[in-house]
């Protein structure tokens, strides 16, 4: 049976909204295995310097970031959409071990196969240190509540 990832391309403005919702709140329960699926068994990823390729080193690559990564929250946009692909951009905070808190600024460019799976993901990251005072992502760990700002409301 083929594995499918609904919505399916052609996206509207709608169907590419709700992909992006489903990446953010998947990224934000921070379940390697269950991300990996939302990708082509043989997805390949160019993230930040690293190229990961399959679901198998999605999912190492996704247990590695969240042990380095803690208390990561995430905001996902909609920037742009044609067909078959989708541009996002996005922020996420995170402290490390040590306590330094850190917010992450990014655009993704992603292409899915017709079964709305994503063969190809591209992200561009930039890190910037920030005192604790300056969170702006302050919900419980887990999926962004729905009434919470996104992106643009938040002034990022």
């Amino acid at each position: 049976m083929t594995e499918q990832r609904f919505p399916l391309p052609p996206f509207t403005k709608e169907t590419a909204t709700e992909k992006v919702r489903f990446a953010e709140d998947g990224w934000n329960d921070k379940n390697p295995e269950q991300i990996a699926l939302a990708y082509s068994p043989d997805s390949k990823w160019r993230n930040r310097n690293q190229f990961v390729s399959g679901r198998e080193e999605i999912i190492q690559f996704l247990a590695g970031k969240w042990k380095k990564e803690l208390e990561y929250r995430l905001i996902k946009e909609l920037f742009a959409f044609t067909e078959n692909r989708i541009a996002v951009r996005y922020a996420y905070e995170y402290h490390d071990k040590y306590g330094q808190w850190f917010r992450a600024y990014g655009n993704e460019n992603w292409v899915f196969d017709e079964n709305g799976l994503m063969k190809e993901r591209y992200a561009s990251i930039n890190d910037l240190a920030i005192d604790e005072s300056e969170r702006k992502f302050h919900w419980p760990e887990g999926r962004r509540p729905d009434n919470y700002s996104d992106l643009s409301d938040l002034g990022l």
